[in-house]
């Protein structure tokens, strides 16, 4: 980690008198992850220079994980900067850009953070605004929203990102409608939060949504919104990528399951579509000339090995850590058979022993061995071995202090 100071004072702007109405908090950090923005840095600490007043003590902290000049350029510019500018250089981009801003709250040493993108899309003259809403409001969170009064998404470029960035919203909402309410953007990268309010420990970013990780998995009582207007980019290229849109899929996804009984639903689903490649392993074998037992033995290890992909990238990506793939493999697959050596067992008790009928027997037992699956998985394929924990927490620290 490398800091830069500089000790000119800074002029007030217009929203920064605005804000002098209300109790100024202690301070604010301004969090800037950055990717490759060499072009844009320049310009956005000359905007900060100009919006934040001299009476609100402010510091900036770049999360760099470019592979050009940005941090070199990040250092040239602090130069000019009447308050302390910080950049940490990440040589792997852990968690994409929700990683950077985590490192960024970690890192923050200011009563309110303000989370920002350094493309100059993010108008700076509002971070005044936005940490003055918060103390008036005593809110925890405060979001700048393009879909409030006086919002504007202008600065999207084209119908495609304006239709996405629609979608997005729309099926996040839906998914989270009570965690999400009061936020009208949740794709929002713009917002003020309380240091206070924040567990870094606890998230789990994964791609350029912070927000949302935020919001579902530890929301501030109280939360506001200001409107602000998407400006165009100052220089560069988007980052928007399918790939990013593939990503925040997988962490919406990892999000809505990250509870036990979602877990359980996602685990059904995926079990359920472990019949099709079951079912043609079975057709292709049968119809080379195996036995249909045999062949229905090799067939049930394609669905297997198919619902094992799903589960592994679906549901329980963020525990893949804690034992080896073949380790994990092996575990899965074990108890999937057993799910087969058990079903014909119970079938036969409950129809000897509670008198039940066969289909309802039958029923019983798929449901038992679902369940039993399902604890089993979570046990003893994917919670940490006795110890691992622990010793990695220490490895983090022991690297934190390092770094």
């Amino acid at each position: 980690m490398t800091s830069f100071e500089s000790t000119a004072p800074g002029e007030l702007s217009d929203p920064a008198v605005r804000a002098a109405e209300v109790p100024e908090p202690g301070a604010v950090t301004i969090v800037v992850p950055t990717f490759n923005e060499a072009a844009n840095i320049g310009e956005l600490l000359h905007r900060i220079t100009e919006s934040v007043p001299s009476r609100l003590p402010c510091e900036v902290v770049f999360v760099d994980d470019s592979t050009d000049d940005t941090p070199e350029v990040i250092a040239e510019a602090a130069k000019d900067c009447p308050f302390p500018v910080t950049v940490i250089h990440r040589e792997e981009a852990v968690g994409g850009l929700g990683g950077a801003v985590v490192e960024g709250l970690k890192a923050a040493t200011s009563d309110w953070i303000v989370v920002m993108d350094g493309d100059c899309q993010h108008p700076p003259s509002l971070v005044p605004e936005l940490v003055a809403t918060g103390e008036r409001s005593n809110a925890g969170l405060v979001v700048a929203s393009r879909y409030i009064k006086g919002g504007s998404r202008a600065g999207l470029a084209g119908n495609y990102r304006v239709a996405v960035s629609r979608c997005a919203t729309w099926l996040t909402k839906s998914l989270f409608p009570r965690r999400l309410h009061g936020i009208s953007d949740p794709m929002s990268g713009f917002f003020a939060i309380r240091r206070s309010a924040v567990t870094a420990e606890i998230l789990q970013p994964l791609g350029y949504k912070i927000l949302l990780e935020l919001a579902v998995r530890s929301r501030p009582r109280e939360v506001t919104e200001v409107p602000f207007v998407f400006q165009d980019r100052y220089a560069g290229e988007s980052k928007s990528t399918a790939q990013e849109g593939l990503r925040f899929l997988r962490h919406l996804l990892g999000l809505r399951t990250a509870s036990p009984a979602a877990r359980m639903v996602g685990f059904g689903l995926i079990g359920a579509t472990g019949f099709l490649p079951n079912l043609l392993g079975l057709y292709l074998l049968t119809m080379a000339g195996v036995h249909y037992l045999p062949a229905e033995i090799v067939a049930n290890q394609f669905g297997v090995a198919w619902n094992f992909l799903l589960i592994e990238h679906l549901l329980f990506r963020d525990r893949r850590g804690h034992r080896r793939w073949w380790d994990r493999a092996g575990r899965f697959a074990l108890l999937a058979n057993l799910d087969l050596v058990l079903r014909l067992p119970l079938i036969a008790l409950f129809v000897d022993r509670f008198g039940m009928g066969a289909l309802p027997a039958t029923a019983l037992a798929l449901v038992t061995t679902f369940v039993l699956r399902f604890v089993g998985t979570e046990a003893l394929v994917y919670l940490p071995r006795r110890g691992h924990s622990g010793a990695a927490a220490r490895g983090s620290e022991t690297a934190r202090r390092a770094a």
